[in-house]
């Protein structure tokens, strides 16, 4: 077994116990690697990601995370979705919204180090808001909230980060500290697999990218997979000049677009 494969999927089948959304996804995330999962909303993208973290069966195929079956390796995994509920029921401040991303190291009623709060206080400030430590979530924000959650999940100095979303809510500001943070997992060897809409961005960071459409349309390096005729049958595109393409969201009821640099 090659223990720098993160995640394997083979024939892999997601969805739920009546709908397949996606059939025979086959892929490999290495140590020090990022996926980009692109697409609309509906194409599977987030299921793929709740099968990755075990929230969701495989329904058919192979899948391993760390050589195991998902959910196995929980301390090593961290995972970011797309709601989060806990911090509006409670009234949690920001810093301790984020060191619940060393519980998995201490379990909930475990004590806190010292190298736990430097943690913590590294990545308030790699996010930008260890000024608001001690704001409760409620009076953050909708970007302020997510990059608190975000922090959570570099707090937790896992070796797999799944993120859904990441950037939603998030201004160009909170968007620059978010790829600096990537990078930063990166190059210490973690694993990065996100989903989201933002192709320009993920693309010229990640190392991979999968299309999807409730089927794998294009899946490999960004410079090969995110061609004119794959990001047609992903989402329909125009061409709105020099070395710009315009996505234009035309399933699942999206009509707004997003612009991307094409360097092929």
């Amino acid at each position: 077994m090659d223990k720098n494969i993160y995640v394997q999927a083979g024939s892999l089948d997601i969805g739920y116990k009546d709908e397949t959304i996606v059939s025979d996804i086959n892929l490999e995330l290495r140590k020090g690697q990022a996926l980009a999962l692109i697409g609309t909303n509906g194409s599977g993208k987030s299921t793929l990601l709740r099968t990755i973290v075990s929230l969701l069966k495989p329904l058919n195929g192979a899948l391993t995370v760390f050589g195991k079956t998902p959910g196995e390796s929980p301390c090593r995994v961290a995972y970011l979705g797309q709601f989060h509920h806990g911090g509006f029921i409670l009234p949690l401040r920001a810093i301790e919204v984020v060191r619940m991303g060393r519980f998995p190291m201490h379990g909930l009623l475990g004590r806190m180090h010292k190298e736990d709060d430097e943690i913590v206080w590294s990545v308030m400030r790699m996010m930008g808001i260890e000024k608001l430590a001690n704001t409760p979530l409620r009076y953050l924000s909708g970007g302020q909230q997510q990059r608190t959650y975000l922090a959570q999940v570099l707090a937790h100095r896992a070796d797999l980060l799944v993120l859904d979303e990441p950037t939603s809510g998030l201004d160009a500001g909170g968007r620059d500290l978010y790829l600096q943070a990537v990078r930063s997992e990166l190059a210490r060897g973690a694993a990065v697999v996100s989903a989201t809409h933002d192709i320009q961005e993920e693309a010229n960071m990640c190392h991979q990218v999968m299309l999807l459409a409730r089927r794998v349309v294009a899946y490999g390096p960004p410079k090969t997979t995110l061609t004119p005729e794959a990001l047609l049958e992903t989402f329909g595109i125009v061409v709105t000049g020099d070395k710009r393409l315009r996505v234009i969201e035309s399933v699942h009821g999206h009509d707004h677009g997003e612009e991307l640099h094409d360097e092929h």
